[in-house]
């Protein structure tokens, strides 16, 4: 570790082949930059500007102390003295207090009368942060977190499937019948960027067609999750007649306003690109 605190610019690679960038809502400040090798390798290289680089020097403090913690140098329970943070990073007892704050505030520590200020187990971690998330991607949680993440979709589109087709409006149905035609052309152009392009708004509108705020919500959290480590969802933009062959089930399921089908459709859809990516499937409970 550097004796000041200069942000790090790690250039390790994420784990694992993915494909597709689902939506995930507009950010402020926490832009996603992917350079050309990235482009052609997802995972590797994809890197969210941190919010915590972006606020200065107690930023970049809270940077270090986040990726130190994360990375299980800075075990749980053990107890961070703000003389020897600001010692060791050269900063001012205002600087620490202000990074511990935010640490605090995304669940890493927690401070206590008497006690101090300690770091927390992982499971008190807000693991959605996008900062949080970054940390955990550069360190030995890495595949953990990739696994959770995935399986958490497991959770959401299969449902968002099966809602959309009982309550999805005449009007999106149609939407999404169009954009699976979009995919359709894709394929016969062999374009994969455009088939990309249509997956991700595929995706996005049959989740918003389930009418469940909270599944919507998770989703875009998801999403902009693994856009923050450098990871994607896997697979479904993979251009292919196969692809295109689920989202087609899918979508007439939809249409159809039968729900069982339109579930089961999805999860065949997330199987196979699953086995085509050899990520392991999660067991169905």
């Amino acid at each position: 570790m550097p004796s000041s605190a200069q942000p790090s610019t790690p250039d390790s690679q994420g784990p694992g082949p993915f494909g597709l960038v689902v939506p995930t809502p507009e950010p402020s400040s926490d832009s996603v930059h992917v350079d050309a090798q990235a482009r052609a390798e997802p995972g590797r290289g994809v890197r969210r500007r941190s919010a915590a680089r972006a606020r200065g020097l107690h930023g970049q403090v809270v940077e270090q102390l986040g990726q130190m913690i994360a990375s299980g140098e800075v075990d749980a329970d053990h107890q961070l003295v703000p003389e020897e943070i600001g010692e060791r990073f050269e900063v001012s007892r205002t600087v620490v207090r202000e990074s511990f704050r935010v640490l605090e505030a995304k669940g890493l520590v927690a401070a206590r009368p008497n006690v101090g200020t300690r770091v927390r187990p992982v499971r008190d971690w807000s693991l959605l942060d996008p900062d949080v998330v970054e940390w955990r991607a550069l360190g030995p949680q890495c595949g953990d977190q990739q696994r959770e993440l995935d399986e958490l979709r497991w959770g959401i589109e299969p449902l968002a499937a099966r809602l959309a087709a009982e309550r999805g409006r005449k009007e999106v149905r149609k939407h999404l019948g169009a954009v699976v035609e979009m995919m359709g052309r894709a394929v016969d152009q062999n374009d994969s960027s455009a088939f990309a392009g249509s997956d991700t708004e595929f995706h996005s509108l049959l989740v918003q067609a389930s009418g469940n705020q909270v599944l919507e919500y998770l989703f875009g959290a998801v999403s902009a999750s693994l856009r923050a480590s450098g990871l994607h969802f896997a697979g479904c933009g993979i251009l292919g007649g196969r692809s295109l062959a689920h989202h087609v089930r899918i979508g007439e399921a939809v249409a159809s306003g039968d729900g069982g089908a339109a579930e089961a459709a999805m999860r065949e859809l997330l199987t196979s690109h699953h086995e085509a990516a050899r990520l392991p499937v999660p067991r169905k409970h």
